[in-house]
């Protein structure tokens, strides 16, 4: 049986990643199939102390308030800074505040970086952090999505020009690490007062390492070294371009002909083009996001909790893994990944067991034949293909799934929200701020957006608890307990933390991949 389940499985892989080379060209050429069967063009290699980076999306807006996408933070972490910065070991670390304390639970106090100028020369100091924040609150901040990470703050207090305190509403124990993301980084009052809304999406000002000196909407943004920056020599670089190229085999043909020196997302079937080239580095990185099958236990069968473990003991996880995205994914037992607070490393992933699985739905008096369906997106190929093998898997415990296709928005705007996703549906979730908070509360507590029909009067106390404490060794205590009760719950079928993979020219010197697409280029350099 398990040969059987292996060669079907190298079969659906080599399917998919025909399909999916046939869905990135972007002509009626085969570009991708030549790649593979021609011997890859030498690199023409850029000059000066530049860069050029392929990445995928155009954000459209650079104002902070308006976007939560990643593809937004990736440009823009280079312009932008926060009161409190994340590494590239994802440690926080001062950035425009110099240091903070908990004056008690609900007030927070910060001294901040005094000699900072905006790009634009205006100053940083209290003011433009009261103003950000009154901004980010208030009505502008009310049309946009990154306000309510922050609803816990009820105001800014000025104290002096370099001193400000935060007063809360209620404890916020995440609070820190979401300052450290974009949604709050510092913008400039004077600026954003005079500009009309549609100037500063299109000409932001910051105080980061480059500024923007042009863009051209789903083309190219050019940034330039800040002069005045307040980290002494850097960055190293002159000059940042980030070109906008959605389609994977033109971001590689670029990379292979020298016109960009960095491509964002190499597609697995790329993989091993890179690797054959001398002139580039494949570099990966395991990422915050997950992905998993989630349950709805509101609907017979899944409302018992064995038939949601035989599911889980059904499926080879580790084999889907390796033959269908080529080993770049790592398991995972619950909902986030080993770069989450919260996370327990005493659960392992549920074992591959068909035996016990058949035991589980036969106790559960689970007819042969039962029809389940389940919903995924339409953009995204390779979870298409992992759902054709889960459904392989489960037919040969008596399961049979009917496979729905939707578009990406219709899914998690209208189906997940309102519990008409099926039995089970794709789910990830990018965990962006490191802390297991973000994703539990969202996934679990009753009410959510994203949780319409489970509940668990234990987990919801668990998570009420660990929101009415700062003491993070409380916290993850909480948090051991909160992962072992889901655990137990199962209410997904857990599948992987994604790893991201990046190619450079080997002309890039110190580039370090982000584990959270954030890029960070001030001690980048070129050779």
């Amino acid at each position: 049986m398990k040969d059987v389940q292996k060669n079907w499985l190298m079969m659906l892989a080599i399917v998919f990643i025909s399909s999916a080379l046939a869905a990135c060209s972007g002509s009626s050429e085969n570009t991708a199939e030549n790649q593979g069967d021609e011997e890859a063009p030498d690199i023409e290699l850029n000059e000066g102390n530049e860069i050029v980076i392929g990445v995928v999306g155009d954000p459209q807006s650079w104002d902070p308030i308006d976007t939560f996408l990643i593809d937004w933070s990736t440009v823009a972490t280079s312009i932008f800074e926060g009161l409190i910065d994340r590494d590239l070991d994802l440690n926080l670390t001062p950035g425009l505040a110099t240091e903070w304390e908990y004056l008690d639970d609900l007030t927070l106090q910060f001294k901040l970086r005094e000699g900072v100028e905006f790009h634009n020369g205006e100053p940083f100091n209290a003011e433009a952090v009261k103003f950000t924040f009154d901004r980010l609150l208030g009505e502008e901040g009310a049309t946009g999505p990154q306000r309510s990470n922050y609803t816990s703050i009820e105001n800014v207090e000025i104290i002096n020009d370099y001193e400000v305190v935060f007063h809360l509403n209620k404890p916020d124990p995440v609070l820190l690490t979401k300052l450290a993301g974009y949604g709050a980084v510092i913008v400039p009052p004077n600026y954003v007062q005079e500009s009309s809304e549609e100037n500063f999406n299109a000409n932001p000002v910051g105080t980061g390492p480059f500024k923007m000196v042009s863009y051209n909407r789903d083309s190219q943004i050019v940034l330039e070294k800040n002069e005045n920056y307040w980290k002494e020599g850097l960055p190293k670089l002159d000059q940042v371009t980030f070109r906008f190229i959605p389609e994977a085999t033109t971001r590689l043909a670029e990379l292979q002909t020298g016109a960009i020196d960095i491509m964002k997302r190499v597609e697995i079937s790329q993989v091993e083009t890179v690797e054959n080239n001398e002139n580039l580095t494949l570099l990966d990185i395991g990422s915050p996001t997950v992905y998993s099958l989630r349950f709805d236990p509101s609907q017979e069968p899944l409302d018992d909790v064995r038939v949601r473990k035989a599911i889980n003991h059904a499926i080879d996880v580790d084999e889907i893994i390796e033959q269908i995205i080529g080993g770049y994914g790592n398991r995972i037992a619950t909902y986030q990944s080993d770069l989450s607070f919260g996370f327990n490393p005493n659960l392992e992933p549920y074992e591959y067991n068909p035996e016990l699985a058949s035991e589980l739905l036969a106790e559960a008096g689970v007819e042969e034949g039962t029809v389940l369906d389940v919903y995924t997106s339409g953009e995204d190929s390779t979870f298409r293909e992992i759902v054709q093998a889960v459904a392989f898997y489960l037919e040969q415990v008596g399961i049979q799934l009917n496979v729905n296709t939707v578009e990406f928005s219709t899914l998690t705007s209208e189906l997940i929200p309102n519990g008409n996703a099926g039995h089970m549906y794709r789910q990830s979730w990018g965990g962006w701020t490191l802390d297991f908070d973000n994703t539990a509360y969202s996934m679990y507590a009753e009410g959510e957006q994203w949780n319409p029909s489970f509940y668990d009067e234990q987990v919801q106390q668990l998570l009420e608890a660990s929101r009415q404490t700062i003491d993070q060794n409380e916290r993850e205590v909480i948090f051991m307990e909160l992962t072992e009760r889901l655990y137990e719950l199962v209410p997904e079928v857990n599948l992987y933390q994604s790893i991201d993979r990046y190619a450079i020219n080997q002309r890039v010197q110190n580039f370090q991949p982000p584990y959270d697409d954030r890029l960070r280029l001030e001690e980048v350099s070129v050779e």
